[in-house]
């Protein structure tokens, strides 16, 4: 990340309960992402860590190339989901921000280094991926004015986990949402 302005104007959002991380099939993974999506509903009252999604786009379900080591990334990723936002932030304890979180996913479960900011992220090795063509570990980025200014995790179904904005907390949000879908720039695949 390269500037301190909010990536999305959302309100922070409500820590919730976290979750281990086990190696399992992608297909339970993103069972149990689901069931974490409902659980995450309802421990925040009106607010909710999880958007609903609007009507209308299904999302095709892609093998990743590599499925454990996908599915070693979406639940350590889905783990972190209530972590302070940070500026500059790349650990659990100290927060995250949008780089950051995918720099200590990656690193974390993988022992992968990437590049730390957004626009260097967006600019790494690895093929370009088409929305329809997305798997559970494909980097997603966000732009404004043409510049990419966010990044996330992709994790299946048109969800994505992003540390999103100052005052929040690291979270799903989906991909056709309004404000992402506005801004969305593409994706790259890292996992080989």
């Amino acid at each position: 990340m390269t500037t301190k302005a909010a990536h999305y104007p959302g309100k922070p959002r409500p820590a919730p309960a976290r979750t281990g991380g086990s190696a399992v099939p992608v297909a339970p993974a993103l069972a149990v992402a689901a069931a974490l999506c409902l659980a995450l509903a309802g421990c925040g009252g009106p607010r909710q860590a999880v958007r609903a999604a609007p009507p209308g786009r299904d999302w095709p379900v892609v093998a990743p190339e590599d499925p454990a080591a996908a599915n070693a990334v979406l639940m350590r990723a889905l783990s972190l989901v209530g972590t302070p936002y940070r500026y500059g932030g790349n650990t659990p304890e100290s927060g995250f921000d949008c780089s950051g979180l995918v720099n200590y996913v990656y690193r974390d479960v993988l022992d992968l280094r990437l590049p730390r900011t957004s626009r260097e992220l967006a600019g790494y090795q690895g093929p370009r991926i088409a929305p329809e063509r997305l798997a559970a570990g494909d980097l997603v980025f966000f732009a404004n004015g043409g510049s990419v200014t966010h990044v996330g995790i992709y994790v299946g179904e048109g969800r994505f986990v992003h540390a999103p904005s100052s005052g929040g907390t690291v979270r799903l949000d989906r991909l056709d949402g309004p404000y992402w879908r506005d801004h969305y720039s593409g994706a790259k695949r890292v996992l080989r």
